[in-house]
């Protein structure tokens, strides 16, 4: 394992929290002169392989007045998260093997969307405020607007409420969150939608100084379910039983292959957590010991708080605390990957 590198003079910490173009030449000419200088290995020849998945690094989750600008706490959360995650890839430049970048991937008629649902007076919901729950739909103080049905189910207003009714009800049986609706974010072909120019830079010198590919991982595009983890989707079947959506059984068996899997990204109440959770329920059904493989950036993450609205600080710390019991490790950023594995 390498020890710490230092952090390239092109990196301006002033400037992550702003949107701009990465010079990809550049760059690339650089990171191969900074392996050569900094004697960093292709990627294929390590003997213990590192893991970085960076959960959701989005212009929508992380750069203030996007639609779902992450504060956490402190109000500049994701931004300075990101800070600390560029920092962490380049000094650990030459243990990282793979980063993974996921996507949340968004149209805009999907059901946690405002324009899927409707009131009695036909007025859509107001996102992050409203949360739908199986009472609501069985009431009918929130219903399927109708207007969409064509763009869904060829029309099938039915098909489409009995689905609403079935996926709160799945929600409540599986003791998730209620159905939030959130602003339109992480559109696909917007520009919030792409990651951080900052974190994409780091992930692209990477790539170049170790000769290896980062791994996207898109997720969220499916319209009739959340897919808050990268690893699986909130609900998996449709009214009638059928399958309307599948774990990621690619990306799991990837990662239990890995010696270490180090996870960041935003937000720890939300995307984060979900992912690290389905990412437990499978190691403790293949052997509960490799939790221990798992590293928990804690100072790379925040949670979801809005002010006077919601604040999910308390749920995303139980949420690491139960991780950590289960052998999984808290970590920060200025920590060495080489003094891990």
């Amino acid at each position: 394992m390498q020890s710490s590198l230092p952090i390239p003079d092109f990196f301006a910490p002033e400037q992550v929290g702003a949107v701009w173009r990465v010079p990809y030449q550049s760059r690339s000419t650089e990171a191969i002169v900074w392996a050569k200088q900094h004697q960093i290995q292709p990627a294929v020849s390590d003997a213990k392989r590192v893991c970085l998945l960076a959960i959701d690094v989005q212009n929508t989750f992380c750069i203030p007045d996007f639609e779902l600008f992450v504060g956490g706490a402190s109000g500049r959360g994701a931004v300075d998260d990101t800070q600390r995650l560029c920092e962490f890839i380049y000094r650990n430049l030459g243990s990282i093997t793979t980063i993974v970048p996921t996507m949340d991937t968004h149209t805009a008629m999907q059901i946690f969307h405002p324009v899927f649902w409707v009131d009695a007076a036909g007025n859509h919901p107001t996102p992050v405020a409203t949360m739908i729950t199986l009472e609501d739909v069985e009431s009918g103080q929130w219903k399927v607007n109708p207007a969409i049905a064509a763009s869904l189910t060829n029309g099938d207003y039915e098909q489409l409420q009995a689905h609403a009714l079935h996926y709160t009800r799945q929600l409540t049986q599986d003791g998730k969150y209620p159905l939030t609706i959130w602003c339109y974010h992480s559109m696909l072909g917007g520009i919030g939608h792409a990651l951080v120019s900052a974190f994409e830079e780091a992930t692209f010198f990477h790539g170049m100084a170790r000769g290896t590919q980062a791994r996207f991982e898109l997720k969220g595009d499916n319209p009739l379910t959340e897919n808050y983890s990268v690893l699986r989707p909130e609900v998996m079947t449709g009214a009638m039983g059928q399958s309307i959506a599948e774990k990621n059984q690619p990306l799991i068996q990837t990662l239990l292959d890995y010696d270490a899997v180090v996870v960041a990204g935003q937000a720890k109440s939300h995307c984060v957590a979900w992912t690290i959770d389905d990412l437990l329920t499978e190691i403790q059904a293949v052997d509960p010991q490799l939790a221990q493989k798992v590293y928990l950036l804690e100072d790379c993450t925040s949670p979801v708080v809005v002010p006077g609205v919601v604040d999910f600080s308390e749920a995303a710390d139980a949420g690491y605390a139960r991780f950590a019991a289960a052998g999984m490790r808290i970590v920060q950023s200025t920590d060495l990957v080489g003094d891990w594995v």
